[in-house]
C-alpha cells in the first residue's frame, strides 16, 4: 500500500473488510430469514469481495461496496433457485438420463452419412455383427452366404467408414456403445 500526502499508510481494505462482517451477517440475515443460509451467504461474498479486492477503489465506501456483493449474490443464488427443481428424495434425479459422450472425432451425422455411403451387404453385415452383437456364423446364417463372406464384407465395410471418415490406420471404430447401435440399427432399418 502506498503512503498518502501526510505519510499514513491508508488502512488495509483486508482489515476494514472484517470490520463490517457483523452488519453484512444481519442484513444476509435479513434477506434469508435463516442463520445458516445468513452464514452461507457472508461466506461467498468474503470469497467473491476477497478474491476481488483489486477492484476496490482505495477512499470509496467499503461498506457499501461489501453490501452491494452480498446483495447480489443473494438475488443470483434466488434465480438460479428458481430453475431447480427440488428433489430432496432423489426420485427426479433417479430417472435422468444422459446420452454417452461418443468419441469426440466422429459426430453421430457423419457417421449417418458415411454408413449410408456402404453397399447393401456391408451395412447388413455390420448392422448384425458389429452393432446387434451376432455372430459370424450367426449373419451367415441369416444372410445365407458363407461365414467367410461375412468376414470379408464386415472387414471392407469397416475399412471404407474408416476411409470416408477420415480416419488412420491406427484409429480403431467401435460399435460398442448402446446409444450409438439403437441408432444404427433404427437408422438401416429405415433405410432398407
Amino acid at each position: 500500500m502506498g503512503k498518502t500526502d501526510a505519510g499514513v499508510s491508508p488502512p488495509d481494505p483486508r482489515d476494514e473488510l472484517v470490520t463490517h462482517l457483523p452488519a453484512l451477517r444481519a442484513f444476509a440475515l435479513s434477506l434469508t430469514r435463516n442463520g445458516s443460509a445468513a452464514d452461507d451467504l457472508v461466506q461467498d461474498m468474503v470469497v467473491k469481495a476477497w478474491t476481488n479486492l483489486d477492484k476496490f477503489q482505495p477512499g470509496t465506501n467499503m461498506r457499501a461496496w461489501l453490501f452491494t456483493i452480498l446483495r447480489n449474490t443473494y438475488y443470483s443464488d434466488r434465480r438460479k433457485r428458481r430453475r431447480e427443481v427440488p428433489d430432496p428424495d432423489g426420485i427426479m434425479a433417479a430417472g435422468l438420463s444422459e446420452k454417452p459422450a461418443h468419441d469426440g472425432r466422429l459426430q453421430m451425422n457423419d457417421f449417418r452419412v458415411a454408413f449410408n455411403q456402404l453397399s447393401d451387404e456391408q451395412r447388413e453385415v455390420l448392422i448384425l455383427v458389429g452393432a446387434s452383437g451376432f455372430s459370424y456364423e450367426e449373419a451367415a446364417d441369416m444372410c445365407g452366404v458363407a461365414v467367410g463372406t461375412v468376414k470379408s464384407r464386415v472387414n471392407r465395410g469397416r475399412t471404407r467408414l474408416g476411409e470416408i471418415l477420415g480416419l488412420s490406420e491406427n484409429e480403431s471404430l467401435e460399435m460398442t456403445d448402446q446409444a450409438t447401435m439403437a441408432v444404427i440399427t433404427a437408422n438401416a432399418a429405415t433405410t432398407r
